[in-house]
């Protein structure tokens, strides 16, 4: 993940920080298994077919939904097509630049994409018009504005959201609009490990001290979906087992709260 202009901490802030771990409280009063205030603002963008403002503590995105027809992939006629690309806009952090997609972009855009296609929770089947020849395409875009740590969760509620508000523009191939067909909501929950310690939606400084990061999507029943390991740092076994659990706790008060 993205370094701030200096690209390190200084020994002092890292010594805080890891100190009030210890105590079982982080550098911003929670706990190590708490997330920071979350918002999601649907139907931000009234052209788009879905879209929603998230802010996860001083990380904001914007995630906009367009569907368009198209022809679908030739070993999938029976499908839709989804699509998911990330933005990180220059304004958002210092280090970000213009032009094309960076690693950090492509990571994200993986991950997210990832969830929302192994949870099935877009219902492609139900996205095609004529077999083989004509499909509703969905493009997922999402444009990072302000950057304060965790893109990945906060790229994936936005997805998630400006999906299960989206219309499909039926009429505009003589039909009648109709919700994009979702099932499942795949809730991501990213953690790192600072010292022996695992916490959830870190901060930038938290993932800047971070070893290792590590995303987890589970789903309503349960199952775990997508799993996305960053940074140099490893991870024992008693640490995924930790951490699947946090993903799953997490992930369903989450979903019971903004993803109903």
């Amino acid at each position: 993940m993205p370094k701030d202009a200096a690209g390190i901490l200084s020994e002092i802030k890292r010594s805080y920080i890891v100190s009030k771990l210890k105590e079982g409280v982080r550098a911003d009063g929670r706990k190590p298994d708490e997330c920071r205030e979350l918002s999601i603002q649907t139907g931000y963008v009234p052209r788009a077919q879905g879209s929603a403002l998230v802010q996860l503590g001083k990380t904001r995105i914007l995630a906009g939904v367009k569907i368009e027809t198209g022809e679908p992939f030739p070993d999938t006629p029976n499908k839709g097509v989804m699509t998911t690309n990330v933005e990180l806009l220059p304004m958002a952090f210092p280090t970000f630049e213009a032009g094309p997609p960076n690693e950090t972009s492509i990571e994200i855009a993986r991950v997210v994409d990832r969830g929302i296609r192994e949870s099935k929770m877009l219902d492609v089947e139900n996205l095609v018009i004529e077999a083989g020849k004509k499909v509703w395409i969905v493009f997922i875009d999402i444009d990072v504005i302000d950057f304060d740590g965790n893109l990945i969760d906060a790229c994936s509620y936005g997805a998630l959201a400006a999906l299960r508000s989206a219309i499909v523009p039926a009429s505009k191939e003589g039909g009648k609009d109709f919700p994009l067909p979702v099932k499942n909501t795949p809730v991501a929950v990213t953690m790192v490990k600072i010292g022996d310690e695992l916490v959830c939606d870190p901060d930038l400084e938290e993932e800047q001290l971070g070893s290792v990061r590590l995303t987890v999507s589970t789903t309503e029943d349960g199952h775990i979906r997508a799993m996305q390991k960053g940074d140099t740092g490893s991870l024992d076994l008693e640490d995924i087992r930790k951490a699947i659990k946090l993903s799953s706790n997490i992930g369903a008060q989450l979903r019971d709260k903004y993803f109903k």
